[in-house]
């Protein structure tokens, strides 16, 4: 797996917010993972996610994934609990998957605001603060995944790629996939584990939306922390391909039903598949399991090919839901990054709540894909904007056509963007792969 170095992880925090935070009399500052002050911060991130108070066995496997990221808490000092965060936020660099390559973001996680503290700006200047640390740091976007969607949009994030949820009745399953060759075999958890970072580092490019692997999110998918609960309830299975090379795993737990044995769960903690056999051998082996009568997959793409496997199509309940959201910080940058499903020119005018990324943007695709940037102002004096097309939106809504998952038209009809032709700003920003990440960070 590639290491990704993190420039955010020294960056004391924001003075904007800091300030703020001060007013109300709380106190804004960083937390070492290393430092005795991270055990509160732990157990406030553990309250805000609704999850039980932390043993010292926990706290010491939190702080060994955290000690690459930086962690930020506000802290009540006038209340019975001082050494545990009121409020808390986490980041690290990364790397983002984007259409025809990736590019260098900022990952955020762990935003909780203790119920006590709500209404006093705390989310505000932790998002804030997070989202100037990141532009600071040179760090082109900015993303996060979410469990309250109303909240991001007025820091300038979007939802930039959706995930599934995908239901499978197994008794109405009739497998119309391929039988590939090679096999399938239960491996150890700590094989699966590096099975599953191998295999992560090689797909991640295929699908925007994807990012790097976080650090320790390998054991979480295999249940090898050494403070996992449950771990040894998971079950791990690969794939070979007929050659003998590892192309798939899969990770999943069974649910036994309640009063009849035959009608169990399996539920997906994780599939990979390097190959189209590996997809379809993995697929086949959970929708065939004994004792089982319905399978649970979560973070799937919305366009999953096993639904074209399953004989009966009914036999499946999709769920979509907005999951990876993105923020740009720095729009050429951002745009230069990614290709393009056509050529032209068109003048992008960007609004943005912070005025981080706002401006008028020129933006000019050629015919393989790729794209130069200026700001139109400049481009104007050299007369460089005549005839492009124009695009006026905000940051939000930028970030939401950034991947290719909605397009211009689409927002256009929604009243959320303005331009001289939508259509052909769509048919630039479409992408080939609907965008997808496969995990909560």
């Amino acid at each position: 797996m590639t290491e990704t170095p993190n420039p955010l992880m020294h960056r004391d925090v924001d003075e904007a917010s800091r300030r703020a935070l001060a007013q109300r009399g709380l106190t804004y500052r960083t937390v070492p993972a290393a430092e005795p002050a991270f055990d509160g911060w732990i157990q406030a991130v553990a309250r805000g996610f609704q999850d039980g108070e932390r043993s010292a066995e926990q706290i010491a496997g939190a702080r060994g994934r955290n000690s690459d990221r930086r962690l930020t808490g506000v802290f009540d000092e006038s209340g019975p609990m001082p050494e545990v965060a009121v409020g808390t936020v986490a980041s690290w660099a990364s790397e983002l998957t984007v259409p025809g390559g990736t590019i260098p973001a900022g990952a955020i996680s762990a935003v909780t605001v203790a119920q006590t503290h709500r209404r006093r700006g705390i989310a505000r200047a932790l998002l804030e603060g997070e989202v100037r640390t990141v532009a600071a740091a040179g760090l082109p976007v900015a993303m996060l995944t979410v469990t309250e969607s109303t909240l991001y949009g007025r820091y300038g994030f979007a939802s930039a790629a959706s995930a599934a949820i995908l239901d499978i009745d197994t008794r109405r399953v009739r497998w119309s996939g391929p039988t590939p060759e090679g096999r399938l075999d239960f491996v150890e958890r700590t094989v699966a584990r590096d099975v599953v970072a191998t295999l992560h580092e090689r797909t991640r490019r295929r699908t925007p939306g994807d990012i790097a692997l976080p650090p320790g999110h390998g054991d979480r998918f295999t249940g090898t922390d050494p403070d996992a609960k449950d771990g040894g309830d998971i079950r791990c299975v690969q794939y070979r391909d007929a050659a003998g090379e590892v192309r798939g795993i899969l990770t999943y737990t069974l649910a036994p039903h309640e009063r009849d044995i035959v009608k169990g769960t399996a539920k997906v903690t994780i599939l990979i598949a390097e190959t189209d056999d590996a997809y379809a051998a993995l697929w086949r082996f959970l929708l065939e399991l004994d004792l089982v009568a319905h399978v649970h997959a979560e973070l799937c793409s919305v366009d999953e090919p096993v639904l074209w496997m399953i004989g009966d199509r009914r036999a499946a309940s999709v769920t979509v839901f907005d999951h990876q959201y993105l923020r740009i910080v720095d729009v050429p940058a951002a745009l230069r990054a990614r290709t393009y499903g056509a050529a032209g020119r068109v003048v992008l005018r960007v609004s943005d709540p912070l005025e981080i990324a706002a401006g008028d943007y020129l933006l000019t695709v050629d015919d393989h894909g790729a794209a130069t940037v200026s700001a139109a102002t400049d481009a104007d004096d050299a007369g460089g904007t005549a005839g492009a097309e124009t695009l006026e939106l905000s940051v939000v809504e930028l970030a939401a056509v950034y991947l290719g998952g909605v397009s211009p038209e689409t927002l256009g009809r929604a009243g959320r963007v303005r331009g001289t032709d939508l259509a052909a700003a769509s048919r630039m920003f479409a992408s080939t792969v609907v965008p997808r990440v496969g995990l909560w960070y």
